[in-house]
């Protein structure tokens, strides 16, 4: 394993070339302005480089040793000196060309962060409105990817309802110590929250991995639990219901919300604040 010992071509199964011999990462981050327009940092590419002239994504080759975000900051940072301490990672969109993957990462940028060339690589780097996004002359990986990237620009926010998802776990003795109960729950999904979550219901879009931003609520004899890396977590001060309607109230219009919970009449409050829910079995089954 060597820096850069990814440069070099690749064939797909589909007999196209590709330059990256372990696949390749581009960065794309996204800042939604006051008005709540979505803004991309594009690139324009160099003449002389592969479908020089298009407007595309700072990205490049993995090397052996790389995920696919180490992979794009590390790309994003060479091709557009851009600080990586103002981005969170949302989400990831592979691209699947058989034998040959585009890993797309999706970041949430804190603002119009500074960009600019770094190397031959690019001539431009610019931050686009969305809107403005299909009237440039896009590189053709970036054009195919677009619309199924599109939906995804906002993060996700997973709520959830600590007591209902404690209540079916049935984990044994929970009833005794709904604390520790509601503690260790939270441990776990600190875990998930880091490795990522995959098969999100519908309607929210479908991305091979969200890295959510998770809010726990808690209610009861749970209310000094503590958060976990990733967690927040919200103390009711009375109905958990009501502060789980209001912390969905809450959000951002651009956010995509899921609520965690079996609760029949709370899922209709929520869903009429336009968040999906789902059973706990969903987020359960991703703890085992």
């Amino acid at each position: 394993m060597a820096a850069k010992d990814g440069d070099g071509w690749a064939v797909c199964a589909h007999g196209h070339q590709h330059w990256g011999v372990y696949g390749a990462a581009g960065l794309l981050a996204v800042h939604h302005d006051g008005d709540g327009t979505p803004h991309l940092l594009m690139q324009k590419r160099a003449w002389w480089s592969h479908h020089g002239g298009t407007w595309g994504l700072p990205g490049g080759a993995r090397d052996s040793h790389e995920d696919p975000v180490t992979a794009a900051l590390r790309e994003a940072g060479e091709e557009a000196a851009l600080d990586s301490t103002g981005l969170r990672v949302q989400g990831v969109y592979v691209d699947d060309h058989g034998g040959w993957t585009f890993h797309t990462v999706i970041a949430e940028a804190a603002g119009f962060l500074p960009a600019a060339p770094a190397n031959a690589e690019s001539t431009e780097l610019r931050w686009i409105p969305v809107p403005e996004v299909e009237d440039r002359q896009l590189h053709p990986g970036f054009a195919a990817s677009w619309p199924q990237i599109r939906p995804a620009l906002g993060p996700l926010v997973v709520v959830l309802d600590i007591a209902n998802i404690v209540g079916a776990r049935a984990e044994h003795g929970w009833w005794k110590d709904r604390a520790g109960a509601a503690s260790r729950l939270i441990a776990e999904v600190s875990d998930l929250v880091r490795r990522g979550v995959q098969d999100v219901p519908a309607p929210i879009p479908r991305l091979d991995t969200w890295y959510s931003r998770v809010i726990a609520v808690v209610e009861g004899a749970a209310r000094s639990v503590a958060a976990e890396p990733g967690v927040t977590v919200v103390p009711a001060d009375g109905s958990g219901d009501d502060a789980i309607v209001r912390v969905v109230g809450e959000r951002a219009p651009w956010e995509h919300v899921l609520v965690v919970t079996a609760d029949r009449a709370l899922r209709e409050r929520v869903a009429a604040l336009d968040a999906v829910s789902v059973g706990p079995r969903w987020l359960l089954s991703r703890l085992d």
